[in-house]
């Protein structure tokens, strides 16, 4: 059997307007109004890439409430949540760096939405 790569995301907010302009300013994606889906706007964006991403599987306790959430590859995790706070964003979960070098930390933006930060450190 073959595996099926994640290749999209979507975010969906009551303020598409706001969450455009933050993610256009923080990440530099382009976004392109693509007409209306279940009575509202759709705009897509690339986002800057043209390959897939890679996803896990964390194993929780029982009970504890599942989540989805994207992760964005940065250069600098710490710095990239200066940027987030200044644009309105809170810094749910601080940088934190794993013995292999992997550093990650956890967002919201200035709507309510989570957002997953890392950076490998192979990263220039």
């Amino acid at each position: 059997m073959t595996s099926t790569p994640v290749t999209w995301f979507e975010i969906g907010t009551d303020r598409p307007d706001e969450t455009q302009s933050f993610y256009a300013e923080l990440f530099g994606w382009t976004f392109t109004e693509e007409g209306t889906a279940e009575g509202g706007s759709y705009r897509t964006t690339p986002a800057g890439e043209s390959t897939g991403i890679g996803g896990g599987i964390r194993a929780l306790a029982e009970g504890t409430p599942g989540y989805a959430i994207l992760y964005a590859e940065v250069a600098d995790v710490a710095q990239t949540c200066k940027r987030i706070e200044a644009a309105g964003g809170t810094v749910l979960t601080p940088p934190r760096t794993t013995p292999s070098g992997l550093t990650r930390a956890v967002v919201r933006d200035p709507v309510g939405t989570h957002l997953g930060l890392f950076s490998s450190g192979d990263r220039a």
